[in-house]
C-alpha cells in the first residue's frame, strides 16, 4: 500500500458538444494513466455526466486505487458561477469508472450567455490525487476500453450509486424531438393534448432542443408526486424552469395553471403541518407538566407513608 501523493491538475476541452461519449487523453497519474469520460448531450438524464476512469491498459491483478478527485467546469464569465464537485472512491477492476450523472442541467450549461461555452467549447478542468495503492498480485489484468456494445456501470457520485441507462437504449424522433423509446408515448400524449405546444418554438439545434424536452418532462414528473414528496423549494425550481421553457417558445399555459395550484396547495398543505407541529409540541409540554406533577404526587405521597411509619 502506497500513497502517490498531490493533485495532478490537468485542463480538458470539449469541442463537439454534441457527440454522445466524450474521452479526454488519458494522463499519468501515480503509477496509472486515468481520463475523462463526459456526456453532453444529457439524452438519458437531463444532466451533464462526467466521470474519471482508469484508461484501457495493463495493471495488476486485484489491483485498488483510491482516489480523490475534483472536477470544475469553468464559467467564462466569473468563477463565481463556474461548477465545483469533489468525490473520493476506491477504483478496481469492477468500478474502473465513477463520477457524477448530474454535474449541471444541459439546459443551463448550454443557455445563452450561461458564461460555460466559449465558441461552443467546454473547458473542464481536473484534480486527481491517487491517495492510496493496493496491488495484491504481480500478474497484469487488462482493463478494457468502453465498448458501445456492453452496459458500462457508471455511478452518479460518491455518495449513491446508480447505473446510467444502457447505452443502447433506442432513442427515436418525435415532433421533431429526440427521446428515448420509454418516452416516445408519454411524449406522443403531450402532443395530442397540446398541439400548440411548439408553435413558436423554432430553436434548430438538436441538442438544445431535446435538453428542453428533456426539462420539459423532468417538471411534468415533479408536479405529479405528492404533496408529500415535494417542498414549496421544489415548486419555486420548477417555477423557473417552467419560465425558462416558455421563454424559449414552449406554449405551456396549460402547465403554468397545474403549478400554481400545485404551489398554492403546497404552501397551504406546509402551513397545516406547521400547525399541527404546533399543537404536538403544546401537547407534549402540557403532558411533560402533567408527568412532572404525577411524578411530584407519588413523591409526596411516599413521603407521608415514611413519617407514617
Amino acid at each position: 500500500m502506497a500513497d502517490q501523493g498531490g493533485y495532478k491538475r490537468f485542463g480538458w476541452v470539449i469541442k463537439d458538444m454534441q457527440c454522445e461519449w466524450c474521452f479526454s487523453v488519458p494522463v499519468l497519474i501515480g503509477d496509472s494513466k486515468w481520463r475523462l469520460v463526459a456526456h453532453p448531450t444529457g439524452i438519458y438524464s437531463g444532466y451533464f455526466s462526467l466521470f474519471l476512469e482508469v484508461a484501457p491498459g495493463l495493471l495488476p491483478l486485484r489491483w485498488r486505487r483510491y482516489v480523490d478527485y475534483r472536477f470544475t467546469l469553468v464559467n467564462h464569465l466569473s468563477e463565481t458561477y463556474s461548477i465545483h464537485k469533489r468525490g473520493w472512491h476506491w477504483f478496481d477492476k469492477d468500478a474502473v469508472i465513477w463520477g457524477f450523472r448530474d454535474m449541471i442541467p444541459v439546459i443551463s450549461l448550454i443557455a445563452l450567455n450561461s458564461g460555460f461555452l466559449l465558441n461552443g467549447e467546454l473547458l473542464i478542468i481536473a484534480e486527481v490525487d491517487v491517495l492510496e495503492v493496493t496491488d495484491t498480485l504481480s500478474t497484469p489484468l487488462y482493463v478494457a476500453e468502453i465498448s458501445d456494445n456492453n452496459e458500462q456501470r457508471t455511478p452518479d457520485d460518491s455518495s449513491s450509486s446508480e447505473d446510467l441507462q444502457n447505452k443502447d437504449d433506442v432513442t427515436i424522433e418525435v415532433n421533431g424531438f429526440q427521446v428515448l423509446s420509454s418516452q416516445v408515448d408519454q411524449v406522443k400524449a403531450i402532443f395530442e393534448k397540446h398541439p400548440d405546444l411548439t408553435w413558436d418554438f423554432s430553436l434548430k439545434n438538436q441538442q438544445i432542443k431535446n435538453a428542453y424536452m428533456n426539462a420539459l418532462l423532468e417538471l411534468i414528473k415533479t408536479l405529479c408526486k405528492s404533496s408529500k414528496e415535494l417542498t414549496v423549494e421544489d415548486l419555486k425550481k420548477a417555477d423557473n424552469t417552467l419560465s425558462d421553457l416558455t421563454k424559449a417558445g414552449l406554449n405551456l399555459n396549460w402547465l403554468r395553471k397545474k403549478l400554481d395550484q400545485a404551489l398554492e396547495k403546497q404552501i397551504e398543505y406546509d402551513t397545516r403541518i406547521r400547525e399541527l407541529e404546533k399543537h404536538v409540541k403544546k401537547r407534549k409540554l402540557a403532558l411533560a407538566e402533567v408527568e412532572a406533577d404525577l411524578e411530584k404526587e407519588k413523591a409526596a405521597a411516599s413521603a407521608s407513608l415514611m413519617s407514617f411509619d
